[in-house]
C-alpha cells in the first residue's frame, strides 16, 4: 500500500527525506542524465521565479515514508499549461500500479489547475533510428502506457530532431487534453513549445534551433499520431467521485459531554443539527475516526496539563462539574495539590467546567481532526472534522472558552511534518489557543478574523499588534473587526487574509470553522446569513490548497445546519468550479 502526497518545499524533515530518496531514484534509474539537473530539484521547489514555472513534486510513499515512485509537475501559469518533467518508480518497483496511480493523480491536479493541457516528452519508437532492441522495447512500453489514456505524440513538427549530429536520444512532444477535447491552435502551440524549450533547455539548445522547432508547428490545430498499441483507451481507474468528495469525520462520542448548567450553549444538538443538514447534500464521503496516541496531544499541549486533565476528569463522579474558584497564577511554580483548586491553575475563565467526560470527548475530537489531516495526506482535497467540544481557545497549558484540546492546532502540527501550514480561523472569537501554540514558529502561519477583543471574548488576545515573536515574528496575523460590520466588509478582510496566506504559500490550509458569525448567534454580534457563508466558503475554496476544516463555534441551532451546508457548498464550488458544483447539487 502507498499514498501519494504533494511536496512543495523542503522546509520539513519528512520533505527533505522524500527529496533525498527521489534524488537517489533519479541516480539509479537515469545514470546517464546530467547530475546538475537532479541537483537543482530542491531549488526548483523553493524558487519558482528563477525558472518561470512552479514545481510540484508528487511522491508515492508507504506507511513508513519510503518513496516507491515520484513525479515532478511544472506549472506554467502565464500560458496556462502543465509540463510533466519526470515520472518514475523506484528501482524494482515497476509494477504494483505506482506509475498509473501517479499519472492519474497528476491529471486530477491539472484539472484543478484548469490548464489547457498536460505536455511532456516521451522517447521515440522509430526502429529506423533506435537500433538497440532493448531500448526500443522500453520506448514502446512507455508510449503504450500513455496510449492507455488516449495520449499520443504530436505530429507534423521537428521536435524529435537531434540537437547535435549523431544524437540518438530523441523525444516526441506529447499532449494530454485531460479528456476535455480542447484543441490548441498553431499560434498558442508555438508559444507553448517556445516556453518549454527556452525554460527547460535554454542553456543547452542554441536559440536558432529553438526558433526552427517552434516554427515547425504550423498546423491550424495540433494533430496527433494515430493509435499504434492501444486502440481503445481504458477508463480512468482513480475514482474522480471520491477525489471530489469532502471527507467527513464525525466525533460520535461527543454527546457524553453534555453540560446542562444554565447558559451553557455548547450542547450536543449542535452536531446533530449540522450532520442532518450535510446529509441533504452529495458532497461528503464519511470515514471513521482512528484513535491516535496521546503523544499527538503532548506535542502541542504541555504534558503536565494533559496529565492533569485526564486525572481530574477520571476522578470526578458522573454528573458533577467543577469550575474555578481561584486562579493561582501568581506563582506558576507552585500549583495547588487539590484537583478542584487546580482548575483555576489550568483554566482561563469561569464558565468552562471539568466533568467526568470532558477529557474523553476532547480526545475524540482530536482523533477526528488527525484522521481528517491524514485523509488529506492520503490524497483527499478537502476534509472536515465535525467535532465538539471545540478547541481553538485551548492554549498550550490552559483550557477555556468551552475548549480543552486544540484539535485544529494538533492537526496543523501533524501536517507541518510534511510542509508549511496556514491556519485560518474564522470563528467570531479570537483563537487565542492557536496563537499561543504557534506564536514562535515560522512554519505555521496563523491568521484570524474575529471580533475585536475590546468587546469580544477572550478579551486578552487577538489584537492587531500581536504578530508573533522570535522565529515566528510576522507569522501571526490578526484582523480584529468592529462589533457591527456588514458582510461585504468581512469578505474584503477575508480576501486580504487569503492574499497573505498565498504569500506564505503553504502546502496545507487548516480552517477553524466558527459559525457563530451568524445573525442572532447568542455569542456573537455579526449578521451572516446562509448566502454569506456560501461566499465565504467559495473564497476559501478558490485557494485550492489541501484543506482541513475543523469545527469550532456556532450556537444558534435554528440556522446552524443551513449555514454549515451553504459554507461547504461554497467551499466545494470554489475548489472544483461552479459547473461541477451545479452537477453535484442538481
Amino acid at each position: 500500500m502507498f499514498r501519494i502526497r504533494k511536496v512543495l518545499d523542503n522546509t520539513s524533515s519528512a520533505n527533505c527525506e522524500a527529496i533525498n530518496q527521489v534524488l537517489s531514484i533519479l541516480t539509479q534509474q537515469f545514470p546517464a542524465a546530467r547530475k546538475e539537473e537532479f541537483n537543482k530539484l530542491p531549488e526548483q521547489l523553493n524558487d519558482p521565479l528563477k525558472y518561470k514555472y512552479r514545481s510540484i513534486l508528487f511522491v508515492a510513499e508507504n506507511a513508513v515514508g519510503k518513496v516507491k515512485g515520484f513525479a515532478m509537475l511544472l506549472h506554467f501559469p502565464d500560458i496556462n499549461i502543465a509540463y510533466l518533467e519526470l515520472i518514475s518508480a523506484a528501482l524494482g518497483q515497476t509494477s504494483g500500479g505506482i506509475g498509473g496511480a501517479l499519472y492519474e493523480y497528476l491529471r486530477e491536479e491539472c484539472l484543478l489547475l484548469k490548464v489547457k493541457g498536460l505536455f511532456f516528452e516521451c522517447s521515440i519508437d522509430d526502429p529506423e533510428q533506435i537500433k538497440d532492441p532493448v531500448i526500443l522495447k522500453q520506448n514502446i512500453a512507455r508510449l503504450k502506457f500513455y496510449e492507455r489514456y488516449g495520449v499520443y505524440p504530436i505530429v507534423n513538427d521537428s521536435y524529435a530532431t537531434p540537437v547535435n549530429p549523431g544524437d540518438e536520444d530523441l523525444y516526441y512532444l506529447m499532449m494530454d487534453d485531460l479528456g476535455t477535447k480542447k484543441t490548441i491552435k498553431s499560434g498558442m502551440a508555438q508559444k507553448i513549445v517556445r516556453a518549454i524549450l527556452e525554460r527547460k533547455y535554454g542553456e543547452l539548445i542554441p536559440q536558432n534551433q529553438i526558433d526552427d522547432v517552434v516554427q515547425s508547428f504550423t498546423d491550424k490545430n495540433l494533430r496527433f499520431r494515430e493509435p499504434r498499441y492501444i486502440h481503445k483507451p481504458v477508463a480512468i481507474t482513480r475514482s474522480h467521485k471520491d477525489m471530489e468528495s469532502i471527507v467527513l469525520v464525525v466525533n460520535e462520542g461527543h454527546s457524553i459531554h453534555h453540560v446542562k448548567d444554565r447558559g451553557y450553549v455548547e450542547a450536543p444538538v449542535r452536531l446533530s443539527t449540522i450532520l442532518t443538514a450535510l446529509g441533504k447534500t452529495q458532497l461528503f464521503k464519511r470515514i471513521e475516526p482512528r484513535r491516535v496516541s496521546e503523544a499527538f496531544i503532548k506535542k502541542v499541549h504541555s504534558p503536565a496539563y494533559v496529565d492533569y486533565l485526564r486525572r481530574a476528569c477520571a476522578a470526578l463522579p458522573p454528573g458533577k462539574s467543577i469550575y474555578p474558584i481561584i486562579f493561582p497564577l501568581r506563582n506558576l511554580e507552585r500549583p495547588p495539590k487539590d484537583i478542584e483548586l487546580q482548575v483555576g491553575y489550568y483554566c482561563l475563565d469561569t464558565f468552562t467546567p471539568l466533568n467526568s467526560n470532558a477529557y474523553q470527548a476532547a480526545r475524540g475530537a482530536v482523533d477526528c481532526a488527525v484522521t481528517a489531516a491524514n485523509a488529506v495526506l492520503d490524497g483527499a482535497h478537502i476534509s472536515y472534522a465535525l467535532v465538539r467540544p471545540p478547541g481553538h481557545h485551548a492554549e498550550r497549558r490552559t483550557f477555556g472558552g468551552f475548549c480543552y484540546f486544540n484539535s485544529a492546532a494538533i492537526a496543523a502540527h501533524h501536517l507541518s511534518n510534511y510542509g508549511k501550514v496556514a491556519v485560518l480561523d474564522i470563528d467570531f472569537h479570537h483563537g487565542n489557543g492557536t496563537q499561543d501554540i504557534f506564536y514562535e514558529r515560522s512554519d505555521v502561519l496563523t491568521v484570524s478574523i474575529h471580533g475585536d477583543p475590546h468587546f469580544a471574548y477572550p478579551h486578552f488576545s487577538g489584537f492587531k499588534d500581536e504578530i508573533g515573536s522570535k522565529e515566528g515574528e510576522g507569522f501571526n496575523i490578526n484582523y480584529p473587526l468592529a462589533e457591527h460590520i456588514d458582510a461585504e466588509k468581512y469578505r474584503r478582510t477575508l480576501a486580504t487574509a487569503i492574499k497573505r496566506i498565498k504569500v506564505f504559500n503553504p502546502a496545507y490550509l487548516v480552517v477553524s470553522l466558527g459559525l457563530d458569525t451568524a445573525k442572532s448567534d447568542p455569542t456573537g454580534t455579526w449578521s451572516h446569513n446562509y448566502e454569506d457563508f456560501f461566499k465565504i466558503g467559495q473564497l476559501i475554496g478558490e485557494t485550492k490548497y489541501h484543506i482541513v476544516v475543523v469545527q469550532e463555534g456556532g450556537y444558534r441551532t435554528q440556522t446552524l445546519g443551513t449555514n454549515a451546508k451553504y459554507f461547504f457548498q461554497g467551499l466545494w464550488s470554489g475548489f472544483f468550479g461552479q459547473e461541477k458544483a451545479q452537477e453535484k447539487t442538481n
